[in-house]
């Protein structure tokens, strides 16, 4: 059974634009046919279409069930996007279908790519969520500047992957089960010595995900499933 995303499906149980698009002209679904929603912030919802008007699909749910996220804790992965941006849109997407909580984009000092189409980026979570049967939706943030990110507050522990030679713990030994994290991810050269010590002034941890040289959607794909198979529960 398909999976549909109505985030504000309890206000007036009919289904967005595009979701009853697909329901209607794709599945070519009908008055009385059973679906399951997902509002995006822990439940599920088995319904039934109780009436279509042209482009408009309405909905009455038969049974509300609360889900469990599957992990304990949130993990927030900061990373600067890649030149070719269909490197992170990937990453984006796997790492919604392992389990992530929060992205946002890092603008650095050696970033290739300065401008990145949230909009896009929110529908490839979507639909990630929707084939993974993710409960909560991942949160998405426009792309802010390396600098005043670190000056945010954050929930739990903090971290800074990087390549340059220093004592670093592997990120899989420094994270500890049920505390929220948030790593950073820095561009395809690295971030520079200025940003990994202004990040360690702001309380991040220096952190290795490895002894490989990984690009940097890969590397953040590594932070996110480390920190899942930690606090999976």
């Amino acid at each position: 059974m398909a999976l549909f995303y109505a985030p504000d499906i309890t206000d007036s149980w009919e289904l967005p634009e595009e979701e009853a698009a697909h329901s209607i002209r794709v599945l070519r679904l009908s008055v009385g046919s059973e679906i399951e929603i997902t509002d995006g912030k822990g439940h599920f919802y088995k319904a039934e279409i109780s009436s279509i008007a042209g482009k408009h699909c309405y909905v009455q749910a038969k049974e509300t069930i609360e889900q469990p996220k599957g992990w304990q804790g949130r993990i927030h992965i900061a990373i600067a996007p890649t030149k070719n941006i269909d490197r992170i849109e990937w990453m984006v997407e796997k790492a919604v279908e392992i389990g992530l909580d929060e992205i946002t984009f890092l603008n650095c000092r050696f970033s290739e790519r300065k401008v990145v189409k949230t909009d896009r980026i929110e529908r490839i979570v979507v639909s990630a969520m929707k084939q993974s049967l993710k409960p909560y939706k991942t949160l998405v943030n426009e792309l802010v500047d390396f600098k005043k990110f670190i000056a945010l507050p954050t929930e739990g522990a903090k971290y800074i992957a990087h390549c340059y030679d220093c004592e670093k713990l592997l990120l899989k030994d420094a994270l500890q089960s049920g505390e929220s994290a948030t790593v950073l991810i820095g561009p395809e050269g690295d971030f520079s010595p200025e940003e990994v010590e202004l990040a360690i002034k702001a309380g991040y941890r220096p952190v290795s995900l490895g002894n490989s040289r990984l690009r940097t959607e890969t590397a953040g794909l590594v932070a996110c499933h480390t920190y899942i198979m930690k606090n999976e529960n």
